[in-house]
């Protein structure tokens, strides 16, 4: 498939990414530990041994969360930023191969690239999937978790077409934790008639997130609008006096409108996260 700037990145086929280690680190594999002993197939010496990582593996610069799947219900996400491409590719092989999903976010193409080439290197026969969202910054190693079948979707609002990074940040993460996501783009208060066209989707969703810059006037209209909890997220887009995301960020903190949540500036990802806990929680994989 060809790149694509947008939401459906291009990707390669992936083979079921084996767990080699022998640490317990999701709710499935600890259940099935824990009826071994009782069968009687395990010792509790052995159950212990295979406890030992609790609760996390030090890779000398990092130390990686582990068990964060079992506590959460999702696994622990790279933060791209800050850390050097072989960081980020150690982190992510060793997060792939025990929970078969591995998220990236603020990824670069030149660290997506370097992944591609390691995981056909670890499986050249079969290469797993490696998608890039290149709009969200996003890399994701595995299949991203299917939505309930029906389920009411999360819909990601933007002021305008300069917020799209920041609002698909937050939509590919909430599809990666397994969420049905719909988008409505450029609808912000300086032509309010855009977004009032979408009123029946914007009934329709569990959760909102509004992403907006400037004066971020957008969350208040539609948190008074509708009956779902809004997720309000300020970007830094505007000129001077926005204050790279300050003034939106006050104006969303100072709503009127009841039920407006808000999350730091550019943060679509803690967004995208937070509305995938608020559309019913994760489910076992």
């Amino acid at each position: 498939m060809r790149p694509s700037a947008g939401r459906a990145g291009f990707s390669l086929p992936i083979p079921r990414l084996s767990h080699h280690g022998k640490s317990i680190v999701t709710p499935r594999q600890l259940q099935r530990l824990l009826q071994q002993v009782r069968a009687g197939k395990l010792s509790v010496a052995d159950a212990v041994e295979r406890l030992r990582s609790l609760p996390f593996e030090d890779l000398g610069f990092a130390k990686l969360d582990t068990h964060r799947e079992l506590r959460t219900g999702f696994p622990e996400v790279i933060y791209c930023t800050g850390k050097t491409p072989d960081q980020v590719l150690r982190i992510a092989r060793r997060i792939a191969r025990r929970h078969r999903l591995a998220l990236a976010t603020r990824c670069t193409p030149e660290i997506y690239q370097a992944a591609v080439q390691m995981f056909r290197d670890l499986s050249p026969e079969t290469p797993p999937l490696v998608a890039w969202h290149e709009a969200a910054r996003i890399m994701v190693i595995g299949r991203p978790r299917c939505p309930a079948a029906r389920a009411r979707p999360i819909v990601v609002v933007t002021g305008g077409t300069a917020d799209t990074p920041v609002a698909e940040e937050a939509a590919v993460t909430a599809e990666t934790m397994g969420r049905r996501v719909e988008r409505i783009y450029d609808v912000g208060v300086a032509g309010l008639h855009r977004l009032l066209a979408h009123r029946q989707k914007l009934d329709r969703a569990r959760a909102i997130i509004v992403v907006a810059g400037m004066e971020g006037a957008l969350a208040s209209v539609v948190g008074g609008l509708v009956r779902a909890p809004v997720i309000a997220v300020p970007t830094s887009v505007g000129y001077g006096a926005s204050f790279q995301g300050i003034a939106p960020l006050l104006t969303m903190l100072n709503s009127c409108a009841a039920g407006v949540a808000v999350v730091n500036i550019d943060n679509g990802f803690g967004a995208g996260y937070f509305a995938a806990l608020l559309a019913g929680g994760d489910k076992k994989r």
